[in-house]
């Protein structure tokens, strides 16, 4: 089963608690899926005041930066630092992680403009425009519900349009979604967030949502954490969120944002990246074709990638 995961905090798990990306106790490492395919990973920068209070959030993004470049030097045999399509093709044809880099909330970007043309030199390919808590450029689905975003906030999509970066809608207010699809020219992508109507969570998009970002060509990544599936989920829950995207035309435009190591609680069945295969073979047995099943699992977001992520 080859696969291309949009989200995981996994590099925040090492600045907190010590310990390497190879091998830990966590939801994910490089180790976890050796010999069972291709493999892309988003590794996201993430930080919040609650982890860190009174730290910079640009200085924990620089540091966590340093420390995921660090990791894959130390780990080049399993892994390579990608920044486009082309170059995970490389990766992967090599037998290596195709490994990616992003950035979850554009505060720790300080939401200045020229930091987010530093991260792209650096080579972050997907910025999250807020975590839970608003910054300058918007609102998000947790707090200031009904701010969108600031002439900042559109400036900062339009830069990241022109540098080949991702705009993650993921954790953003609904009214910065919208404003979001009305500055963008590029493909959108939610990695990590589910089916409003199937479970009623903010986190969620709704069927507008998806449609809309269906018509940009993007894609929504599925999310393993128990709260944003439903009361007491199992496989058969996150198979409901993922047939209610396909009912609404979503065959090209679903991927997976597992949201490991960020998660507290997964699905009955899940206990890590690894445990995806047991979803695949899940949908198998009821029917699913492989060619549909690589387009969710693998191509539907490497597509994205090949379009929008620039050297």
């Amino acid at each position: 089963m080859d696969l291309f995961d949009g989200h995981c905090d996994t590099v925040l798990s090492c600045y907190l608690e010590g310990g390497g990306l190879r091998r830990r106790s966590g939801q994910l490492d490089l180790e976890r899926r050796q010999g069972r395919g291709h493999w892309a990973q988003f590794f996201a920068i993430f930080g919040s005041t609650e982890d860190m209070p009174g730290r910079p959030l640009w200085e924990v993004c620089l540091e966590e930066y340093a420390l995921f470049r660090g990791e894959l030097d130390s780990n080049s045999d399993l892994v390579s630092f990608c920044r486009c399509g082309a170059e995970a093709e490389v990766a992967i044809s090599s037998g290596k992680i195709a490994a990616f880099l992003s950035v979850e909330g554009a505060e720790l970007l300080d939401c200045d403009l020229k930091k987010l043309r530093l991260a792209h030199r650096m080579g972050v390919r997907a910025v999250n425009l807020t975590w839970n808590h608003p910054n300058a450029l918007s609102g998000t689905n947790a707090q200031e519900k009904e701010r969108g975003l600031s002439e900042q906030g559109r400036a900062f999509v339009k830069t990241m349009g022109e540098l080949g970066m991702l705009v993650d809608v993921s954790h953003l207010s609904d009214p910065g979604f919208w404003d979001v699809m009305e500055t963008t020219t590029r493909p959108v992508v939610a990695t990590h967030s589910n089916a409003r109507s199937v479970f009623p969570n903010p986190r969620n998009l709704t069927d507008e949502q998806f449609t809309a970002i269906i018509n940009t060509n993007g894609v929504a990544g599925l999310n393993m954490y128990a709260g944003f599936l439903g009361d007491d989920p199992d496989l058969d829950t996150v198979v409901a969120h993922l047939e209610h995207f396909l009912s609404l035309g979503g065959e090209n435009n679903v991927s997976v944002g597992g949201d490991w190591d960020g998660c507290t609680r997964l699905p009955q069945g899940i206990n890590g990246i690894q445990d995806l295969e047991k979803l695949y073979e899940h949908l198998l047995r009821h029917n699913y074709s492989e060619p549909l099943l690589e387009k969710l699992f693998y191509s539907n977001l490497m597509r994205v990638v090949n379009e929008v992520c620039s050297m």
